[in-house]
């Protein structure tokens, strides 16, 4: 392990020279030496061909192939930034991100070419990977060699999206120095090497690959095998076909590869780690049982500015311990709630009093957003009433989740303090989707919510007040080029008129809370069709779960839910 580098530039330095195998994709191998090289040669490219004036910014809009990491270690080298950029975003929102972060640059592929069609994109140029153009572009610098005096541990490094609930998408900064920190913590938890081999089958525009499982490979010089896309039926060849020994997940990804069937040979192979979140206590003790395999579950905020560790002996259903200034705070008073108290069943009795929001006060890595003012001040509590009503509250990282914690110090995630969903791991904002279905032409009212998922995270529900023609919604549905493909509701109510406040604020809590077991009719698509149809009775059972009364926040703010096991 390098212990001693504290930028990302010198850990794709260091390993200049060493001809292990180092990166991995479908048919094709790649040394350290190689992808050292590789790098710098983008890196001198990347140099060339940036405005001299402009942010150093750079988007990547690929999946997991190896340019990816190759053009990650080329900002790196030029001490430029990555904004990974989501291939589920569509239209003018896609444009949106790339604007946003001033990106002059913009890294792809002839399969992603199609989203870009008719985009108003001023002044980025395009790089397209998998074109005879692009490999003449790189022959003049197949002999520069990495250089890493040219980077700080301050220059900013990544610029990753994270949902907000009333708008478009945040960029949180990440800088060379965090990020390599973040790699030598994790490598020291889990007992990484060089010898291990990491599994990237997330997608890399998500900060959970990069930050999860790519830093920490590059810290300790392993191996890294991609996966393009993520495929459940594709997960254990391909652990065997790489050797693979490390992997990272998030959302139901857990879920998917549970869901391929029991098979002989299912232990079978190397893999000895998982971490993540968000695969739920029973689909990971399902996945040890299966394949042999311990899933870590972890917390992170995705700027950065909070993280909760799993230690042995953190009770099911926790997270892990609190740390010295991560308290959970009442959102109103600022003052630190109680301590959740628990019946016999394990079952939280004070919900109300227990709660709060996840809160650090002490040292945050919290770097900002990338223009993004409004937010930032949100984030560290400046200039909001819980700023001033806590004695030295400004500049605290409010997190904008919800955890409770019991006497042991132990921390339970409780949901969001907002109006996000989380489908499939993604963080969604519901005002965004709204803006959107608004566009139906029976619609006279639309409200998007979240309802709990049956294993872990959300599903989109949406009411509508008006005319609902299911097939026509989903031909509206399917003609919206800006409704990404997580976006689209599961489940439509059609109600005569919203429930709305003295101040004809739509009561959006109540809806969510009555969620799929509500008077009036609901259409729904079950997982796989694309087709719409009236919900009944054994349709809510199997969308709900045999666990869905106590998953999700609505469920779990009301007394005497959220079962916790010792």
């Amino acid at each position: 392990m390098d212990s001693r580098a504290s930028t990302v530039a010198e850990l794709i330095a260091a390993r200049w020279g060493d001809h292990r195998p180092g990166l991995r994709c479908e048919d094709g191998t790649f040394t350290h030496h190689e992808v050292a090289a590789g790098a710098a040669a983008r890196a001198a490219l990347l140099t060339d061909l940036l405005p001299p004036a402009a942010e150093p910014h750079l988007g990547v809009l690929l999946d997991n192939t190896p340019e990816f990491p190759l053009w990650l270690g080329a900002a790196a080298l030029a001490g430029a930034a990555v904004a990974g950029v989501n291939p589920t975003r569509r239209g003018a929102e896609l444009a949106r991100d790339i604007l946003h972060t001033e990106c002059r640059v913009l890294i792809t592929e002839r399969a992603h070419l199609p989203l870009l069609t008719d985009l108003d994109l001023p002044g980025v140029r395009l790089l397209v990977t998998d074109t005879p153009e692009y490999a003449e572009l790189l022959t003049p610098y197949a002999e520069a060699r990495p250089d890493p005096r040219r980077a700080t541990p301050g220059d900013r490094f990544l610029l990753y999206f994270t949902s907000g609930s009333t708008g478009a998408p945040k960029a949180a900064l990440c800088s060379q120095g965090r990020l390599a920190a973040a790699g030598r913590s994790l490598a020291d938890q889990f007992a990484l090497s060089p010898d291990d081999v990491h599994y990237v089958c997330m997608p890399m525009f998500h900060g959970n690959a990069v930050i999860a499982d790519w830093a920490p490979a590059l810290v300790t010089g392993a191996a890294v095998a991609l996966r393009r896309r993520f495929s459940a039926s594709g997960f254990l060849p391909d652990v065997r076909r790489y050797g693979a020994t490390y992997f990272t997940y998030v959302g139901r990804a857990i879920q998917y590869v549970l869901a391929t069937g029991p098979r002989p040979d299912d232990r079978d192979h190397c893999l000895r780690l998982g971490f993540g979140t968000e695969a739920g206590a029973v689909d990971a003790a399902a996945f040890e049982r299966r394949f042999g395999v311990r899933l870590v579950e972890g917390y992170g905020s995705s700027e950065g500015g909070a993280a909760i560790a799993w230690t042995p002996g953190t009770p099911p259903g926790a997270v892990g311990r609190s740390t010295p200034g991560l308290v959970v705070l009442d959102r109103e008073t600022c003052a630190e709630c109680e301590a959740a108290v628990f019946d016999g069943a394990g079952r939280l009795l004070n919900g109300d009093e227990a709660i709060g929001e996840l809160v650090n006060q002490g040292s945050s890595p919290f770097e900002g957003y990338w223009r993004n003012p409004p937010a930032e001040a949100e984030r560290r509590g400046w200039g909001s009433p819980r700023s001033s009503e806590a004695e030295s509250g400004g500049g605290w990282y409010w997190t904008g989740d919800l955890f409770y914690r019991d006497t042991d110090g132990y921390l339970y995630f409780a949901g969001r303090t907002d109006d996000r969903l989380r489908v499939d791991g993604e963080n969604l904002a519901a005002a965004m989707i709204e803006n959107i279905l608004a566009r139906y032409e029976g619609a006279e009212a639309v409200c998007v919510y979240a309802v709990p998922d049956p294993v872990t995270g959300d599903q989109v529900m949406a009411a509508i007040a008006g005319s609902f023609d299911p097939e026509g919604f989903e031909a509206f549905l399917a003609a919206q080029p800006d409704l990404g493909t997580k976006m689209a509701p599961r489940f439509v109510r059609v109600v005569e008129r919203m429930p709305v406040t003295a101040t004809n604020k739509i009561r959006r809590a109540e809806l969510r809370g009555e969620g799929v077991r509500c008077a009036g009719p609901v259409w729904w698509r079950p997982p796989g069709e694309r087709a719409y149809r009236r919900l009944t009775e054994g349709d809510r059972r199997r969308a709900e779960g045999p666990l869905a009364p106590t998953r999700g926040p609505s469920s779990v703010r009301r007394q005497g839910l959220e079962p916790r096991t010792r």
